[in-house]
């Protein structure tokens, strides 16, 4: 299919007066702390060869988008050959591209054209595990005394270490009557990173790829790669799920972790510009932030904002607290990578928005796009894409296959991107791999371009804003305490430069007082949703759901 070229993008109808003052030097920008870094799923971004998938080519053609856009970086998720027991995640050869998605020239030509427009590509690396039909895992398999043996997890007597899916984390294989260990699912077996043979294994995939020009990695659940070597027993604990019924102290964040980090940041660091930042799994906010640092992680994931609404209100007051536990937890070198939604989680205009509006949206967008550390953005977010409602046959997750209606699987924030009106939303030409989103017709890149109050060019507009004011990536937060419990209001500020953030988290117009130290300066809009006018009174006035930045003018 032909790339999507957009037209130029305008701030018309969000920012009524576009500051003109002076803009601090960028001669520290750096692309990995700074920038923006965008997540695409292959299978479901664009398919170029009409079989229904995503693929490779398909992301190469929409690299003028991606680069209109504003974004610094794309995250790829798994596009390695796989089984697909759990869509990618088990991986048969980390160093070859799945014929489905294409092919390693493929890849290269990916990776340059990205470069030429300005774009760096991090991949997704899934090292805690193999597919089990990795060549490493038939090889351990076949025999007690296979030397691969040890490469990964085999004992005679299982423990009680659970499986995240469900059950014993241990699997019995009658080829050598012993259990093998899985954290995830059975198809999935655990690798034995205390063996010095696993660790340079890894390593020559991270080096491969590294030379073929990758600019930096995401390291899948890296906090589990070790496990306690005695195999002790998690104590017991109340929980909802089996995998919950324990305190998993000795299947997760082992000591080992600090040295192989400082292993892997030694080998990056011999090549200039790259990146890593790291997911945790079964870790507290503090556990990881320790692994980031001068010789460690370049920065891990928070997932203080992921929180379900079912659960948690999406209200300035909660917000606060978890943008209060980021700062707290994420200081000097250490750097956070802020997410509203990815592959796993139901998309952020699901939980949040009303229905087709956006507002919701826009509100979380501005969080994302105006607090400390490196946002990422995963597709369709800019164009508020919801989840997909499926019906049982529809589904694809294996876990939702094995465990509706209980978990539906992550099918609902994985449907093809949506670029026109066309059938199949321009993804494909035929039926894709799973269906679009039926609001594809009135909710698309195209028409959004075209329109200046779009969530497209709402994105746009943050993104811009964030890379010519330095105190919106790098700036101290100072959050401003105001009479109304519907609005969420704060600072960024660096020598030279001071920023205002304020949002209006209701369907009523509210006033939002602030101190007269903070209403007697100065201000200029850099963007308001709802028009904008100067603070009176100690008070800026703000419509249902109005957000606005300002600047003061020094």
């Amino acid at each position: 299919m032909p790339p999507v070229l957009l037209s130029s993008y305008k701030f018309q109808g969000y920012c009524n007066t576009l500051y003109k003052g002076n803009i601090p030097e960028m001669n520290d920008y750096l692309w990995w702390r700074d920038g923006v870094i965008y997540q695409v799923y292959p299978r479901s971004f664009s398919d170029s060869n009409n079989d229904g998938l995503g693929d490779l080519p398909g992301i190469t053609a929409h690299l003028d988008y991606l680069e209109q856009l504003g974004i610094d970086a794309i995250w790829l998720s798994p596009f390695y050959p796989t089984p697909d027991a759990d869509f990618g995640y088990d991986i048969s050869n980390h160093t070859q591209v799945d014929a489905r998605f294409g092919t390693l020239q493929d890849f290269d030509n990916l990776l340059e054209q990205a470069h030429a427009h300005g774009i760096r590509i991090v991949l997704d690396l899934v090292l805690n595990h193999t597919s089990d039909q990795h060549p490493w895992f038939q090889e351990s398999r076949s025999s007690l005394t296979n030397p691969k043996r040890d490469w990964y997890l085999w004992r005679e007597k299982k423990n009680n270490w659970r499986s995240m899916t469900g059950g014993s984390g241990w699997k019995f294989d009658p080829l050598t009557n012993q259990y093998y260990y899985h954290m995830y699912l059975s198809e999935q077996p655990d690798l034995n990173w205390h063996n010095p043979e696993v660790r340079q294994a890894q390593l020559d995939v991270i080096r491969f790829w590294l030379d073929r020009g990758v600019d930096g990695f995401r390291l899948d659940v890296f906090n589990i790669y070790f496990k306690d070597e005695g195999y002790k027993n998690n104590p017991v604990k109340v929980g909802l799920r089996s995998f919950d019924w324990q305190k998993h102290l000795y299947d997760s964040s082992q000591p080992e972790m600090y040295s192989l980090l400082n292993e892997f940041r030694n080998l990056l660091d011999t090549y200039p510009q790259r990146y890593s930042v790291g997911e945790t799994f079964l870790a507290t906010a503090e556990k990881a932030a320790s692994y980031v640092g001068d010789h460690l992680l370049h920065a891990a994931f928070s997932f203080d904002f992921t929180a379900s609404h079912l659960m948690f209100p999406w209200n300035p007051r909660w917000l606060l607290q978890q943008v209060f536990i980021r700062e707290k937890t994420f200081q000097g070198e250490r750097w956070p990578a802020t997410v509203m939604g990815n592959h796993d989680l139901p998309r952020t205009a699901s939980r949040y928005s009303h229905g087709e509006n956006d507002a919701q949206a826009r509100l979380a967008m501005t969080l994302l796009l105006t607090l400390r550390g490196t946002p990422f953005l995963y597709y369709g977010e800019e164009i508020g894409m919801r989840d997909i409602s499926l019906s049982r046959r529809q589904i694809m997750d294996p876990p939702g296959k094995r465990y509706w209606p209980i978990y539906k699987g992550r099918d609902g924030c994985r449907s093809p991107m949506q670029w026109d009106d066309s059938a199949f939303s321009g993804f494909s030409s035929i039926q894709p791999w799973l269906p679009v989103h039926p609001d594809y017709l009135t909710r698309n890149a195209v028409q959004q371009d075209q329109e200046p109050a779009s969530m497209l060019n709402f994105t746009r507009t943050l993104i811009d804003l964030r890379k010519k004011h330095p105190a919106l990536r790098k700036g101290n937060f100072s959050p401003l305490v105001s009479k109304s419990r519907h609005v969420l209001a704060y600072l960024r500020q660096i020598p030279g430069q001071t920023i205002l953030v304020a949002m209006n988290f209701s369907g009523q117009k509210v006033k939002a007082t602030f101190k007269p130290s903070i209403t007697n300066r100065d201000w200029q809009p850099l963007l308001s949703t709802a028009g904008f006018k100067p603070p009176e009174n100690g008070s800026i006035e703000l419509s249902p759901y109005t957000i606005c930045i300002l600047v003061e003018n020094n």
